[in-house]
């Protein structure tokens, strides 16, 4: 059973946004999936609760924001919100459940100085080593002088970074209804979709 966990000390880069789209993806491809927030501010459970009962099924994970716990029987895939400032014994915990561990990053200096502290803050847990980690950039506009920062960065960092998520709307009103890109008729997200492939693909390996 593949846990995925989406993680960045940093607040407001992303977390549930690619969180609940990676459940979303995995129920678009029948996997018995839950979704599991430990973030105080609780988003995905919030996001949860807006999705129509006629949209393909994503289980809530009733974890405890002080202690996460195994997912229970018949769940396949599992996929964890982790709040800002996951640090210490929170960091171990997750690291040694998790299989693969997805680092949302948005191009702004001080994202930049804090995922690179949180970076090599995961290379020497001791957990780790059994982990796949990645990066996503996100709200990326590929025409700004941030975006070349960005790139620069990740390109010295020495982990895969699986694509860049453009700035969009879509993301803001398909949460707003609980939906993800996988939900709706794919024309509609395209450019968005294109920008998952590299991403769903490293989920599925």
């Amino acid at each position: 059973m593949p846990i995925v966990v989406v993680a960045n000390p940093k607040g407001g880069v992303g977390k549930s946004t690619l969180s609940t789209n990676i459940a979303g993806y995995y129920a678009s491809r029948g996997h018995a999936v839950m979704l599991g927030d430990v973030d105080r501010q609780q988003s995905s459970r919030l996001w949860l609760g807006l999705r129509p009962a006629a949209a393909r099924v994503i289980a809530t994970w009733e974890t405890d924001a002080d202690d996460i716990v195994r997912p229970p029987k018949g769940t396949t895939h599992v996929v964890l919100d982790t709040p800002a400032g996951l640090h210490g014994k929170r960091l171990n915990e997750v690291v040694k459940m998790a299989d693969r561990i997805v680092v949302p990053l948005q191009p702004s200096v001080f994202d930049i100085f804090a995922t690179r502290a949180f970076l090599d803050e995961l290379v020497h847990n001791k957990h780790a080593a059994k982990t796949q980690i990645a990066l996503v950039g996100m709200r990326v506009d590929a025409r700004t002088i941030a975006a070349d920062h960005l790139h620069e960065f990740v390109d010295r960092l020495g982990v895969p970074v699986l694509g860049y998520l453009r700035d969009t709307q879509n993301y803001v009103h398909l949460a707003a209804r609980g939906l993800t890109l996988f939900d709706v008729a794919p024309g509609r997200v395209e450019k968005d979709l294109e920008q998952w492939h590299a991403l769903c693909q490293w989920l599925d390996a």
